[in-house]
């Protein structure tokens, strides 16, 4: 079990990985014939009601991924187990979520390793905490803090969706804006209306040439980071973009944009942990009419 003082605790997920049969308990995603998908709880006798037509779920048990269901009424509906990004999109939340775009950025930009110590902030609904969980393995570690009882309860469930079971995941309840006992991170990642008061307790708590990501709406919160990052001394490689995602649809000899697209969610931050740059003279006063 992990060092978790007033936390969640979640053992070992033991089914095995690779399994493409629907089980008890599972949760599957049910796709109509116009694409409208929708997450079910898989038990023996539950039934799935809907406008056209009801399916006795249960007869998935057994059967392999992409089985099709036919509606006493002839509709028909085919089942996946859901992705991550399915998920993401469906599970019960009480917050927003990052969505698909930035957690597969996050992964990359901030280079999320097996066996990573990964300390992040807020919990929410549990995205992020899954995709972290999925990304560190059994032999990484991540510490989920949020100031609320009911988000954490609500990761938990939605973590458990994905997988039942974890030992390396510890949710806790408290403020990391006033610091946090862990050490030793590779990775920091928050999303917090104000993570430059977490920049001071990186600088301390991360790994040399650790990572510190943060994901903001707006660009004053941005430049607010931005400006502690610099100030702190400790960060080095401090960069800031976002991610504009535009599907296509593809039907026929009609090849054209969707009228929808995934625009802003928010700006993806990343800094790197370095020791304090070295002054050489008459830099400072350089550096300080360029930023004038």
């Amino acid at each position: 079990m992990p060092d978790c003082a007033h936390g969640l605790g979640i053992m070992t997920d033991n089914t095995p990985r690779g399994d493409h049969t629907f089980r008890e308990g599972d949760t599957a995603l049910l796709i109509d014939r116009r694409g409208r998908q929708y997450l079910i709880h898989l038990e023996e006798g539950n039934r799935f009601e809907s406008h056209i037509g009801n399916l006795d779920v249960g007869a998935l048990i057994g059967q392999p991924e992409g089985t099709w269901l036919v509606t006493a009424s002839g509709h028909r509906y085919i089942a996946f187990k859901p992705t991550l990004a399915d998920l993401t999109l469906r599970m019960p939340r009480i917050a927003t979520v990052m969505y698909p775009k930035d957690l597969g950025t996050l992964l990359v930009y901030a280079d999320v390793f097996p066996g990573a110590r990964v300390l992040e902030a807020g919990s929410g609904s549990g995205a992020t905490t899954m995709t972290l969980l999925r990304a560190v393995g059994e032999s990484g570690q991540v510490f989920s803090y949020d100031l609320r009882q009911d988000m954490l309860d609500q990761a938990r469930e939605n973590v458990e969706m994905m997988s039942p079971e974890h030992s390396n995941l510890c949710l806790k309840q408290g403020d990391v804006y006033e610091g946090f006992p862990e050490d030793n991170l590779d990775r920091i990642v928050l999303d917090l209306p104000e993570p430059w008061h977490v920049v001071p307790h990186a600088a301390e708590k991360l790994v040399p040439g650790g990572i510190f990501f943060s994901f903001l709406p707006t660009v004053p919160q941005v430049q607010e980071l931005t400006y502690a990052l610099r100030a702190q001394g400790s960060f080095h490689l401090i960069e800031t973009m976002e991610v504009i995602m535009r599907p296509w649809n593809v039907s026929g000899r009609s090849v054209r944009p969707s009228h929808r697209m995934v625009g802003h969610t928010g700006f993806i931050n990343t800094a790197r942990k370095c020791s304090p740059r070295p002054e050489v003279d008459g830099e400072a006063e350089a550096g300080s009419n360029r930023e004038r």
